[in-house]
């Protein structure tokens, strides 16, 4: 995807922060949007993922003020800037803030019980599509959460007496799930925070473990398309929910703490015990963990090739088991594939969104033609197309 700004979002919010309230910012702190590679809908279930992040950030330019008040200003791809009604920090509670505004004011809100209660000022800037299941809202709220903590004199490092940024994350979990109202998982924080270029993040949800995978596709001639179908998707409005309280149902009902306890030998015997409606739930879950591990196996052994018909098995499963893909996105991942693609799939929550692709680079152009021709017949909106590079982590621009 080409933006259609010259400047980085840290150097736009700067310099909005500064037109706005007439001085410099204390510092700017961005965050990126994220892809799944591989590993949908198991974060919640204590399994395992795969993401990594993308070049396109949300940066955030802060400075305190001395009043307890939080102002948010956002800055628009016109270059408008929109204000958010400030609000008292100390008088955070759910439900008080709605909109957009819920992200920052969410995480302050957490950030509070944490000792961090001061006010700020906000201007946000980016150019991470919002609605493309590239987690748009993580990116914000992990940059705000940088922010304030900056502001408070304290970085994401456990080494230095300040909070990890699994706990981070965690945080930003929180203020999504209590606060906007969204039940997420945490893939998307733990992405948008820890992942580094050149690798993917193989993440255990439960335990917290993590390894920096190498995944350098262009090394192995290969790229990941990254198709935004523009068929824009709500956690928070979607079947998300549902989803999650069907596997928590599914898990009550098997007698185990989560859906990672249940095994791929012990598959058939859970599938046996429970409601047909909760089967294909549970199916999608432990055959998605079981891809995962196949997946991090093959890029250890450097064999990102191999890969592709597991990230086609993920799609199927999530089409036909766990039911979240919706038209754009199958029309998407078909003609990817007939196109000479090694592998797509659906990434992200699901009910539109994104998806990606495993392509030659040979084919990339191909694929591309393919896929926006397979949305011209149905008379789709024309999708987005960008090539995904593993990039860095969020963290302090200036």
């Amino acid at each position: 995807m080409r933006t259609s700004h010259r400047t980085s979002p840290a150097r736009r919010a700067a310099d909005a922060f500064a037109a706005h309230h007439g001085r410099a910012a204390e510092g700017v702190w961005s965050a990126p949007g994220r892809v799944n590679l591989i590993g949908e809908h198991t974060d919640y279930n204590d399994g395992f993922v795969l993401p990594f992040a993308l070049p396109h950030r949300i940066a955030v330019a802060a400075a305190a003020r001395g009043d307890g008040m939080l102002a948010v200003t956002t800055i628009g791809d016109d270059g408008k800037p929109q204000h958010a009604e400030p609000v008292r920090v100390a008088e955070l509670a759910p439900g008080r803030v709605s909109g957009w505004a819920a992200y920052p004011a969410g995480v302050a809100w957490v950030l509070r019980d944490h000792g961090i209660s001061g006010g700020a000022d906000l201007v946000v800037a980016g150019d991470v599509p919002s609605g493309a299941g590239l987690s748009s809202s993580h990116a914000l709220q992990c940059a705000v959460a940088l922010a304030l903590l900056g502001l408070a004199g304290t970085t994401p490092d456990e080494s230095a007496g300040g909070p990890g940024r699994l706990e981070v994350a965690r945080w930003v979990q929180r203020s999504e799930n209590d606060f906007v109202g969204a039940p997420t998982g945490l893939l998307d924080q733990t992405a948008s925070l820890c992942c580094t270029a050149k690798h993917a993040l193989f993440l255990d949800v439960r335990s917290g473990e993590s390894e920096q995978v190498p995944f350098d596709a262009a090394q192995g001639g290969l790229a990941v398309l990254v198709i935004d179908t523009r068929a824009s998707h709500s956690h928070s409005e979607s079947g998300y929910g549902q989803r999650r309280q069907g596997c928590e149902r599914a898990a009550e009902l098997l007698g185990v703490p989560a859906l990672r306890d249940v095994t791929g030998e012990g598959l058939a015997d859970a599938l046996a015990a429970l409601p047909e409606p909760l089967r294909p739930l549970v199916r999608h879950v432990v055959t998605e963990n079981d891809r995962v591990l196949r997946t991090v196996d093959l890029l250890r052994a450097g064999q990102l090739a191999d890969t592709g018909p597991l990230l086609t098995a993920s799609h199927s499963s999530l089409r036909d088991d766990y039911r979240v893909s919706c038209l754009e996105l199958d029309v998407a991942v078909e003609a990817a594939l007939d196109a000479g693609a090694l592998g797509a799939r659906m990434t992200g929550g699901g009910f539109g969104g994104s998806a990606i692709a495993l392509v030659p680079e040979e084919r990339e152009s191909a694929v591309r033609r393919a896929v926006s021709s397979a949305f011209a017949r149905r008379s789709l909106t024309a999708p987005r197309l960008f090539t995904a590079v593993p990039s860095a982590g969020a963290g302090r621009d200036e």
